[in-house]
């Protein structure tokens, strides 16, 4: 079960590759890439160790993704990052707040 901030990062990410899939030219064309990379977002979402307190993933001291998947996960995020605005403006404020929170010790 999740909470509150980790329901909202997962609708944040699925909003950000559903984004880049359907207008970004470089986007891949395989079926159902994208779909296999936001259940991989979700999948480590629910196993972040900081929670509910979770820092920013770019800001996170654990990387829990794969080097490649990472690396997938930033080129998604820089491009659709800045047309989240635009799109789907509470979630990216909500995104840039949480991005300001400070990094929590590890549990």
């Amino acid at each position: 079960m999740s909470g509150k901030r980790i329901s909202r990062e997962k609708e944040t990410i699925s909003k950000m590759i559903a984004l880049y899939a359907r207008q970004c030219p470089e986007a891949s064309r395989e079926a159902g890439h994208y779909q296999a990379l936001n259940a991989y977002a979700d999948k480590r979402l629910d196993k972040c160790v900081f929670g509910e307190e979770k820092p920013a993933c770019k800001q996170c001291p654990v990387h829990c993704y794969q080097p490649a998947k990472r690396e997938e996960m930033k080129q998604v995020m820089r491009w659709a990052g800045p047309r989240m605005l635009w799109r789907h403006p509470i979630l990216t404020i909500r995104h840039l707040i949480d991005d300001r929170r400070p990094v929590p010790e590890l549990p």
